[in-house]
């Protein structure tokens, strides 16, 4: 039977692996942006986990919102990132300084 433990454990892992990928890799921007919404999904997966467990509905549907709120950032933030490679023609967050006032 899977417990609450399994899932808080998998949550843990998934999380892990999102800071690594943001520590890890410092230079591709779209790689960050992945590793940010795994991060994101390891927590919606939390808050589905204990919903379940307790028997109330209220955690899945606030992951509901968080998962469209996620969705709308996630089209910005690669909107913003296409128009940066064509004026830049790089991703590399190094080569993104002329953000900075």
């Amino acid at each position: 039977m899977i417990g609450l433990s399994h899932y808080l454990v998998l949550g843990a892992i998934l999380f892990a692996i999102g800071v690594f990928g943001i520590f890890l890799n410092r230079k591709n921007v779209i790689i960050l942006l992945m590793a940010i919404e795994l991060m994101l999904l390891a927590v919606n997966m939390n808050f589905v986990a204990f919903s379940h467990y307790l028997g109330d509905t209220a955690g899945q549907i606030f992951v509901f919102f968080i998962l469209t709120v996620a969705a709308a950032e996630a089209a910005i933030g690669l909107a913003i990132l296409i128009v940066l490679f064509r004026n830049m023609r790089t991703i590399d967050v190094n080569d993104l300084d002329h953000l900075k006032g």
